[in-house]
């Protein structure tokens, strides 16, 4: 063998094995997939997601879905074509796993700091309904549960599910209007509507469930655009007030905002 066939082999398998050493290598990425999307004025495992004390709850129509990410686990190392299959699909996506897990690699602890913030999320949705149906926390109390599901993002959902099953649309008639609507968006006590992440899984999770109308962040129009069906309505909202007037609009015919 010629010292340049040599060289060519030995080249050669240089590259095979740092190819199979980037192949089995864990890369800090996790895979996400599209998630739940509970109907939060339904029940979820035979238990009404929301529960009023102290008004009278109304009996809606429609649906007011919350939605949610699924990813590959905290302890879970993805690799080299794991990423890349699912950085060609539409159905999955690469995310840095410190994103998904801010918190670490512990599961227990990842579920903990999950449920906290949801703890936080659903206490700050139970505020904003309230102070936007000028109801005091005193006269009126709720409960929201809605089990394996964490995180800060069903916010938004939430406050709306509280104000359409107390108070509707202020006139006697359902907030969505009979449809099917789902959304994202974390939520501040003043209504502040909040960006979160994985919006165009969310948008897949919602038209798998029925949904033909999505509330997105305003901020996050262009994500949300990604993988969107092509009979499936994007709603930009950046508060809770813009959000019922957009409900409203889409009910009575009026002038409902887009991305």
């Amino acid at each position: 063998m010629s010292s340049r066939a040599r060289t060519l082999a030995v080249c050669s398998a240089l590259v095979i094995a740092l190819l199979a050493v980037a192949a089995f290598a864990p890369l800090p990425f996790s895979i996400a997939y599209p998630g739940p999307a509970a109907n939060v004025l339904g029940e979820h495992k035979g238990e009404p997601v929301i529960t009023v004390h102290g008004a009278k709850a109304r009996k809606t129509s429609g649906e007011l879905r919350m939605t949610a990410i699924v990813a590959t686990g905290p302890q879970v190392s993805a690799h080299l074509p794991q990423v890349l299959k699912a950085w060609f699909r539409r159905d999955e996506a690469v995310m840095p796993r410190d994103t998904v897990y801010p918190v670490g690699d512990n599961a227990e602890e990842v579920a903990k700091h999950n449920a906290a913030q949801m703890k936080q999320s659903q206490d700050a949705a139970v505020g904003a309904a309230l102070r936007y149906l000028h109801r005091s926390p005193k006269d009126v109390q709720v409960d929201l549960e809605l089990a394996d599901v964490g995180g800060p993002s069903a916010g938004l959902m939430f406050t709306l599910g509280i104000i359409d099953t107390v108070d509707g649309d202020g006139a006697g008639h359902d907030l969505t209007g009979g449809h099917s609507v789902a959304g994202t968006g974390t939520i501040t006590t003043d209504g502040k509507v909040g960006p979160v992440g994985g919006v165009a899984l969310k948008t897949q999770a919602a038209h798998r469930e029925g949904a033909k109308f999505f509330l997105v962040p305003r901020d996050e129009c262009s994500d949300a655009q990604a993988e969107l069906s092509k009979d499936m309505r994007l709603i930009p909202v950046t508060t809770l007030t813009g959000a019922v007037d957009a409900l409203k609009a889409l009910n009575s015919g009026g002038k409902v905002p887009s991305c």
